[in-house]
């Protein structure tokens, strides 16, 4: 703002002032933009190039830099956004097109800019943009929490709720032992990540670890991958192929989702584990195994028991021992620490750094469902990362729907009465609804395998 020009009038709710500067020749267009800017409350200015661009954003704070691309318009956007990364205190950066590409809007996304605007103005387009920047202004951004990962065989889990000691004492007692484990919990709660660590805690840590996600592959496929098959035992055979069991042996064989496993396949999984030998498709002989077994499903299986569709005998074999997971939901100030620990991992991966998050980012975050809970979560802070062109986690980075007030619905009762089913099959349904029945992109937003949320989308007739 010029010495000549008097400070604008703060409003009684205390709304920041929005202060743009406008990047290129001045012309009715960008005396159009300041009409606009003024009637939200706030002051356009104009630099006519880069070089004088510079020089103010030197000597004043700005809200917005709206620059005016014509020729090499990617190019020119990718310099002003590593000019930006350098300066305290930096605008938030648009830009203005003649005609934005695919392209272009690609690669804006990827950078964090906030929009691409087309010429002629879309006036509602430009005013949304600005109240998007004011609600930025509003934000108050905290300093992230120290992340401690807790040491297990080698790995780390980060975690720091009293949801999680019965498990870090469970695998503590468990790992030396050669004792069968059945590791339950929801979708993306860490099965895997226990199973590891009980194998890297035990006597065959040097050995391999072997997982099966029998929930990812095709019924008709996962005995030849469990068992192996000879060459020639069926069409595509062309090559003996050593099994899953046998790759294991004198290590782990970690069967995730074995629920979803059929009951001609249970008997011969119960049979390989009694018997401790296997038979490859097409095979004659027998092959001896020494695995040691560790089982996850996010399924009850006494309910799956009752029903007929899962072997009791099978059950007890694996569940000598059993972890429950809680879902992430239940774990407390995890959330934060574990969003901490997502921006560092993917900060380093795209060569950003991060050291806070605002208050309305954390209140989003508090709001989520999280039904795919952690590994939904570190989807989420992913796709952030990718978008942010800030040191801290802001709402505008976490998904549209969030913001908009679709990811929260409206219930006339009281949310504890509903069923963990409701409110799965609710959220299941409003992101397909996003993805526009996509169950492939469906499934990655969520964090679960596209087979599982097939199942779940027959289970619930959605």
């Amino acid at each position: 703002m010029t010495a000549q020009q008097p400070l604008p009038t703060v409003a009684p709710d205390r709304t920041p002032t929005l202060r743009v500067l406008a990047v290129g020749d001045s012309s009715p267009l960008l005396r159009e933009l300041a009409r606009h800017t003024e009637a939200m409350g706030g002051v356009l200015e104009v630099a006519p190039d880069s070089a004088g661009a510079l020089r103010v954003l030197a000597r004043e704070r700005w809200t917005l830099l709206l620059v005016l691309l014509e020729e090499d318009a990617e190019d020119r956007l990718g310099w002003w956004v590593e000019v930006l990364r350098r300066m305290s205190g930096r605008p938030r950066l648009a830009a203005l097109v003649p005609t934005p590409s695919i392209g272009l809007s690609l690669r804006a996304s990827q950078l964090g800019v906030m929009d691409v605007l087309a010429a002629p103005l879309d006036r509602e387009r430009f005013t949304d943009l600005l109240r998007r920047v004011r609600a930025a202004e509003r934000e108050t951004t905290f300093p992230l929490p120290e992340v401690k990962p807790q040491p297990l065989g080698g790995g780390r889990i980060v975690a720091e709720s009293p949801a999680m000691l019965p498990v870090f004492r469970a695998i503590a007692q468990v790992a030396p032992s050669p004792v069968s484990v059945l590791i339950l919990g929801d979708s993306g709660t860490g099965k895997e990540l226990v199973a590891q660590a009980i194998h890297r805690q035990g006597p065959r840590s040097t050995q391999p670890f072997v997982a099966v996600n029998c929930a990812a592959i095709p019924e008709n496929l996962l005995e030849s991958e469990l068992f192996g098959h000879e060459k020639g035992s069926f069409t595509g055979a062309v090559a003996r192929k050593i099994g899953r069991f046998e790759r294991a042996t004198r290590g782990t064989l970690f069967l995730d989702e074995i629920g979803d496993m059929s009951l001609a396949l249970q008997g011969k999984i119960l049979r390989a584990i009694q018997e401790r030998e296997v038979e490859r498709v097409g095979g004659s002989e027998p092959i001896p195994v020494d695995v040691r077994m560790i089982a996850a499903t996010n399924r009850d299986l006494k309910r799956l028991i009752a029903e007929g569709r899962f072997r009791e005998d099978l059950y007890y074999r694996l569940a000598v021992v059993t972890i429950a997971l809680p879902r992430l939901a239940d774990r407390g100030d995890d959330l934060m620490v574990l969003t901490a620990h997502f921006l560092q991992e993917f900060g380093k991966q795209y060569a950003k750094s991060f050291t806070g998050i605002t208050d309305q980012a954390l209140e989003l975050l508090l709001r989520h469902d999280w039904v795919g809970n952690v590994r939904e979560l570190r989807n989420v802070i992913e796709r952030s990362v990718l978008v942010a062109d800030g040191d801290a986690l802001r709402a505008e980075y976490l998904p549209e729907e969030w913001r908009t007030g679709g990811d929260v619905a409206v219930e006339p009762e009281p949310r504890s009465l509903a069923t963990l089913r409701d409110v799965e099959a609710r959220h299941i349904a409003r992101v397909l609804a996003h993805t526009q029945g996509q169950i492939g992109e469906a499934a990655r937003i969520l964090g679960v395998h596209r087979n599982t949320l097939a199942r779940k989308v027959r289970e619930y007739g959605l």
